[in-house]
């Protein structure tokens, strides 16, 4: 019987009168065995974001030595466009944090260099690339080595992540040490599909705080970011075949030139990050008629698009024509959702135009978006949409499409069962806008829910936590994210047979405010963990209590 559970039924006994000194010895052996085993369950803790496949560790410490190097004996990748190197270069930074290394290391097990294996060549960032990877830290040698093996790139870029999560500054040696050697550790994402969404249509968020979110994703091992780009309130992003559409900017400044977006792309990729890029049609554009008013249907009606003008398809071809030469990942989100379609029926020539042709405001919806997935088609895209365009036509849909969830749950259920793929972003739980929606919230979100068939699980590509910009900006968007984000990035990553289940809060809510203190650490300004969403310290205390 567990000692919990022993406690539980002498307790009645005290309360009855009947303690007897049998009873209280039993009650005070009862109390040491679950210390014991807290203690040793906490000594057995691995203090990995996210929690790995599968982890074992001994009991030495080892000293990373100052001069630490990377290798790439037996590997048989060039790393020609040195995003190797460079990864392992911010990794020896992030595991300095800027302290001054001075100790001496004589006479102490030194731990030399990391020696990275990939096993294939290429290092296109396609969807559904292999990310696994193994991590071995032995305790002696002579040098002693860490050892990565991975099949890809990118897997090797997750391994260096967690090599640096084993890591910490010691203030008595002033040394970087790796604690519990040996180490071993394989890993695999869940899920393919583990996106953050950022928004700078409602606020402009400028590059250098964008390059900032891209690096915070790769230390939850988080691998798309969802680039929602334009909206009805602004239009920043420069369109060479369409020049004047970025005159919907909120103001000169607040902009991205194409050699901008270029750099933000590359610069997410070398990190094993996608970048999807989102037009949202025909809905949420008021912004494209600021430098073309012919796309709104009239001067007093500006939204949605005007589905009875050619030159709306054609501005929509321009753009993901451009789109193609920039965004390389599979997949263009094309929106749908929230239109409200009363301006074409109120705007008399759009009317004429639906009577015409035998539509009503329902049929010129569709239309629309099963027009625009066939623009994005022809450029090479595999399209996202959101889910009213499955919850109004969805047997219409190009079987391809990919039905991105946000209004509530049971929804990936029914899309699932329908054969197309879905994207769980279910806002009661996944918007991190919701400032209400603690971090237990997100971390038990489950995207499987109530999906049993496995041929069906397989449909799920995974889930997208949502930064919506509507309230925030570059001064808070990072506390915003973080670290509820976290929480539904170990959903995404970690077997679901390893993550922890409710009753297991406590222990998994020391973990996660040690992860949020490590964010901190790195410069990332991640909230507490008690509380709610972006909230602030409630007192003065550690790090790790917050």
């Amino acid at each position: 019987m567990a000692a919990s559970a022993t406690i539980v039924l002498l307790l009645p006994l005290l309360h009855r009168g009947m303690a007897s000194a049998m009873v209280l010895r039993l009650l005070l052996l009862m109390v040491v065995v679950v210390s014991c085993a807290v203690a040793a369950d906490e000594g057995s803790v691995v203090e990995v974001w996210p929690m790995p496949a599968t982890a074992s560790k001994g009991g030495q410490t080892l000293h990373v030595s100052r001069e630490l190097k990377m290798t790439a004996e037996g590997s048989k990748y060039a790393d020609g466009k040195a995003i190797l190197k460079d990864a392992f270069q911010r990794m020896v930074t992030l595991i300095e944090l800027d302290h001054v290394i001075n100790g001496s290391t004589q006479g102490l097990p030194v731990l030399a260099g990391v020696n990275v294996v990939v096993h294939l060549p290429a290092d296109e960032l396609n969807f559904g690339v292999d990310e696994s990877y193994n991590l071995s830290v032995p305790a002696t040698g002579n040098p002693i080595y860490a050892q990565i093996e991975a099949q890809t790139v990118f897997g090797a870029l997750h391994a260096l992540e967690t090599f640096s999560q084993l890591c910490n500054f010691d203030f008595t040696s002033r040394l970087i040490e790796l604690q519990s050697a040996p180490w071993t550790i394989t890993d695999v994402p869940r899920f393919p599909y583990r996106g953050l969404l950022i928004d700078t249509s409602r606020h402009y968020l400028p590059v250098p705080v964008i390059k900032s979110v891209i690096d915070s994703m790769t230390y939850s091992k988080l691998n798309v970011l969802h680039w929602h780009i334009v909206d009805e309130q602004s239009f920043p992003l420069e369109i060479p075949s369409y020049p004047k559409l970025w005159n919907g900017a909120y103001s000169y400044s607040e902009r991205y030139t194409m050699d901008d977006t270029i750099d933000i792309v590359q610069y997410a990729e070398r990190r094993g990050v996608n970048v999807l890029a989102e037009i949202d049609v025909p809905g949420h554009a008021l912004s494209w008629g600021v430098g073309y008013p012919s796309l709104w249907p009239s001067a007093t009606c500006k939204e949605p698009l005007d589905v009875s003008s050619e030159s709306t398809f054609q501005v929509i071809n321009g753009i993901l024509s451009d789109f193609s030469k920039v965004f390389k990942f599979k997949f263009v989100h094309l929106g749908g959702d929230e239109v409200n379609t009363s301006c074409w029926t109120s705007t008399p020539r759009v009317k004429a135009w639906l009577a015409q042709h035998g539509m009503k405001e329902s049929d010129a919806y569709r239309y629309f978006v099963l027009r625009a997935q066939k623009i994005a088609k022809s450029h090479g895209y595999e399209v996202i949409n959101w889910e009213e365009t499955f919850n109004n036509f969805g047997d219409k849909l190009d079987r391809r499409t990919v039905v991105h969830n946000w209004l509530g749950g049971g929804v990936a259920e029914k899309v699932v069962a329908a054969g197309l793929r879905c994207i769980v972003s279910n806002q009661d739980k996944w918007y991190l806008d919701h400032l209400e929606v603690t971090w237990d919230g997100f971390y038990m979100n489950e995207p499987l829910r109530n999906i049993k068939n496995l041929a069906q699980q397989k449909l799920v590509l995974g889930g997208e936590v949502c930064m919506w910009g509507e309230h925030i900006d570059a001064s808070d968007i990072q506390q915003t994210i973080w670290p509820r984000a976290a929480a539904a990035a170990e959903r995404l990553w970690t077997p679901f047979e390893k993550l922890s289940k409710e009753w297991e809060i406590a222990a998994l809510s020391a973990r996660l405010a040690r992860f949020r203190c490590l964010l901190n650490h790195r410069g990332i300004a991640a909230g507490p963990v008690t509380g709610y969403g972006r909230s602030a310290p409630a007192e003065p205390s550690s790090c790790i209590k917050q």
